[in-house]
């Protein structure tokens, strides 16, 4: 009896959602505020509206802070960012735009960690920041799945001093180096976003650091002229939306269309059901 009992419970906790048996095409989200989204977020409140452009997708897939794959819905930062009132981001329309024009990708697993407020020197390697970043971007990894991309927007806190700005680009540099060669990917692709705004006068240094950097496989799209909040640092939901939009096209733009998807970045593990307890399709 008990041996029937077990099994029952095993078979149980090993339903999944279908997409979640697939191997994942992974994407880590990394940086400061606007990466984690503050779209909507007004005097510390979050609007809830969510466009359609960053509507759940059941081949879209987050990567929880506890490590396991759920339904993928706005505010993709809650539970990473959790100090901070989080709201739209660049994620989910980033998603939805690469499945609704390649719409035999396959299952993308988003990877949230962006922390508000935080400097480049946040991000160094060794830092707090840095391991849990290479951390999650492992446990992605554990049962199957590529790392396609890190889109990264940072920066907005180094334009407070100068000293901190003159030396962001070299800083800055040192990290995408860094994590390509701790992620074992020398050429991993990095999507970045030149700074829209900023919480100092040093905008302008900040962003000439950021253009200054010259790697393979590392674009850059630009956030200047995209609508803020009325606190004059954040994107607005709309922005995001862009944001996300360009950042898609911006990769797709790196796969021709006659190249299966790999990535230089990937897992064969076996499958653990253990990491796969059936999610609802609920609020988190």
């Amino acid at each position: 009896m008990l041996p029937l009992l077990f099994l029952g419970l095993l078979a149980h906790a090993c339903l999944v959602r279908p997409q979640q048996l697939q191997p994942k095409n992974i994407f880590i989200l990394a940086g400061q505020s606007n990466m984690a989204g503050r779209g909507g977020v007004v005097n510390s409140a979050w609007d809830g509206i969510v466009p359609s452009q960053c509507q759940p997708n059941p081949s879209i897939l987050r990567l929880s802070a506890n490590l396991t794959w759920v339904l993928a819905q706005e505010p993709l930062h809650a539970d990473i960012d959790a100090n901070k009132t989080t709201g739209v981001g660049p994620g989910m329309p980033f998603a939805n735009v690469v499945l609704a024009k390649d719409p035999t990708f396959g299952v993308i697993g988003l990877v949230p960690c962006a922390i508000g407020g935080t400097a480049i020197s946040h991000w160094g390697r060794g830092t707090s920041l840095y391991k849990r970043l290479v951390r999650r971007a492992q446990a992605a990894l554990q049962d199957g799945g590529t790392i396609q991309a890190l889109l990264w927007y940072q920066g907005e806190a180094d334009t407070v001093s100068k000293e901190a700005a003159d030396s962001y680009g070299a800083k800055l540099e040192s990290f995408f180096i860094d994590v390509r060669e701790d992620l074992k990917s020398p050429m991993l692709p990095i999507i970045q976003v030149a700074l829209a705004s900023g919480q100092g006068r040093f905008v302008d240094t900040v962003r000439e650091g950021q253009l200054g950097i010259d790697l393979l496989e590392l674009q850059t799209v630009d956030a200047k002229g995209l609508p803020l909040e009325p606190d004059g640092l954040h994107l607005t939901t709309q922005a995001q939306v862009q944001l996300g939009e360009i950042m898609a096209n911006t990769f797709l733009q790196l796969i021709p269309s006659n190249r299966p998807i790999l990535s230089p970045i990937q897992s064969s593990a076996p499958r653990r059901c253990s990491n796969f307890l059936l999610e609802l399709f609920q609020s988190e």
